[in-house]
């Protein structure tokens, strides 16, 4: 199998934790890697050259896609980096016969809906800024080769990773490392999977999204941010009508890259 973003935060978790699990993993990144096992194939690369990320999936069965721009900022690096990134990648997966793509979405598609209103996948997207939509845009991207071309996708709309909560807000948003690896995992083993679309999160008393999906898939998170509750501050939670995304959605958060 194979990761891309393998040198990134969530990429270093997942390769740390299926390394022994499987018989080959290739790490892609644009940096650097040095491997840690005999296992591992390193391939440092631009995900836009589609020609270097087609030759990177060679004999690949399943790949864990974690590659592209992390945060909000101008529309056309989020379009190179996070589309057109995810465009190559499916399109070599497509070539190369991958059995399964594993896409990493984002909590940020739906942030404009209220913090009262719980969210599920099928309900429509409200993004919370230009990141959020690269990543509409990543989801579509990888329904329209699943349907079209009958490869196998599923899209983690990721939490709030942290080792573990860090403000208010992750109280309801927040996704363990630990249950991280575990939606990974099923994502990647779930069988008879055209496309599938779940929320990635930890099981957060507060939670705003539904885990029905991931429960399906094979996973059912066991952390909960309550326990760290005393070592936040107080107050500040948001109230009900205000949007999930936090300062995500604010106007302020997005101006600056316009």
């Amino acid at each position: 199998m194979a990761i891309t973003g393998a040198a990134g935060r969530i990429g270093s978790v997942v390769r740390a934790g299926l390394r022994d699990e499987v018989e080959r993993l290739v790490l892609v990144d644009r940096v650097g890697l040095t491997p840690q096992s005999p296992k591992e194939v390193v391939h440092q690369l631009d995900l836009r050259d589609a020609e270097a990320v087609t030759a990177a999936l060679k004999d690949v069965d399943a790949v864990v896609h974690l590659g592209g721009v992390p945060d909000e900022a101008p529309l056309p690096e989020l379009l190179d980096g996070n589309v057109r990134g995810t465009h190559n990648l499916l399109e070599a997966a497509r070539l190369q016969g991958v059995r399964r793509v594993v896409l990493a979405s984002s909590n940020r598609v739906s942030g404009f809906y209220p913090v009262a209103q719980t969210v599920t996948p099928d309900m429509p997207v409200r993004p919370d800024g230009l990141y959020g939509v690269s990543k509409v845009a990543v989801e579509a991207l990888g329904r329209l080769y699943a349907d079209k071309f009958g490869l196998s996708v599923v899209c983690l709309r990721i939490g709030s990773f942290e080792d573990a909560p860090s403000e208010p807000r992750h109280l309801s948003t927040w996704l363990s490392p630990r249950d991280c690896l575990g939606f990974v995992r099923a994502a990647l083993a779930a069988p008879e999977v055209r496309f599938e679309t779940a929320y990635a999160v930890s099981a957060n008393t507060r939670r705003f999204w539904d885990t029905d999906a991931g429960a399906e898939l094979g996973y059912v998170p066991v952390d909960d941010a309550e326990v760290f509750v005393s070592r936040l501050p107080a107050g500040g939670y948001p109230a009900g009508s205000d949007p999930q995304g936090g300062e995500y959605a604010s106007a302020e958060f997005t101006l600056r890259h316009l």
